[in-house]
């Protein structure tokens, strides 16, 4: 699911497509803000969508091989068994799941191949040979070759990446997040009775979380010409072209958070954005952004301008 530091990384995005768009329509990029959220768990559908379709295709691969013009025995007698699989017959009993098919308009036929190649993957598998022998099998066993196909068949797949890398443009810095809600549904899906298993969540509390990450996209706009007077009064012996835009938007971020976010302390704002620019920004902006906040946070403190409340006191 999405924390805090996830929904931060979607503000990030939003403000630099914002700066780098010629129309700086706050209303439409806050739109896309909350978009992205929803992407998640679109791509998050999607991905259970492809397993399924994964496991399906053993009816497809079976019907293909009796038609051959001279199918052996084993064409004729095919093991089916993964079309009786536990948590694949509960997924497509979830109302939740078949309701978000219907939303984001899932769909696998458009591309055949995928699937097809996919599931030539699993059959030439040892897991998939060893599950189709084993005769006591559980919830917990049907699961497992379910991850087997999502890490080792899906992930692995070039022509599976290429497909979530088109139609997701953040795909890459989401991927982690998707693997961590598919681990959750694996383990809420721990019951024979179908109504009792459950999606994972994109976030916890939607409501609180909108309303961070809409404020912090919006003060960071709105005070923009602000946080940059502090950042350049700090950061005099820099030429401006040589401070990363990155940099600069994640500083603008902890200052708004600094200010404006009073039930957020100020040493989970410096970490919070020290750890994305690690990710997100050059090698030497972390010890870069940390100087630059310190000497405004020094000054701003000094001013009063600080005012934190509840768990969010200053140190």
């Amino acid at each position: 699911m999405l924390n805090r530091r996830h929904l931060r990384v979607k503000v990030l995005q939003s403000l630099y497509a914002y700066h780098q768009s010629e129309k700086k329509d706050i209303k439409q990029h806050e739109k896309g803000l909350i978009q992205s959220v929803d992407k998640v768990h679109e791509m998050y559908i999607w991905m259970l969508s492809l397993m399924n379709e994964v496991a399906q295709y053993a009816d497809v691969d079976a019907t293909t091989l009796a038609n051959k013009f001279l199918p052996t025995e084993e064409d004729l007698k095919p093991n089916l068994k993964i079309l009786g699989n536990t948590f694949i017959n509960s997924l497509n009993k979830n109302k939740e799941y078949l309701a978000a098919i219907k939303k984001y308009k899932v769909s696998w036929t458009f591309d055949p191949e995928l699937t097809k190649s996919l599931f030539a993957s699993l059959k030439t598998s040892p897991e998939y040979k060893a599950y189709l022998e084993k005769t006591d099998d559980t919830v917990h066993s049907d699961k497992d070759i379910m991850k087997h196909i999502f890490k080792k068949v899906i992930l692995k797949s070039l022509l599976a990446e290429q497909f979530f890398e088109d139609k997701f443009i953040y795909w890459p810095v989401d991927k982690d997040v998707l693997q961590a809600m598919i681990a959750k549904t694996f383990k809420n899906f721990a019951y024979e009775e179908p109504e009792k298993n459950k999606l994972a969540e994109v976030v916890v509390n939607w409501e609180e979380d909108e309303e961070f990450i809409t404020r912090l996209f919006q003060y960071s706009i709105r005070y923009d010409d602000d946080f940059q007077v502090m950042i350049s009064n700090k950061t005099q012996n820099w030429e401006p072209e040589r401070i990363a835009m990155m940099d600069t938007l994640l500083m603008k971020m902890a200052l708004a958070e600094f200010m404006y976010f009073p039930s957020i302390p100020v040493k989970v704002t410096i970490n919070e954005y020290l750890e994305i620019s690690k990710e997100f920004s050059t090698p030497k902006s972390n010890s870069f952004i940390n100087g630059i906040l310190d000497k405004i946070l020094a000054e701003l403190k000094s001013e009063g301008k600080i005012k934190k409340t509840g768990r969010g006191l200053i140190e």
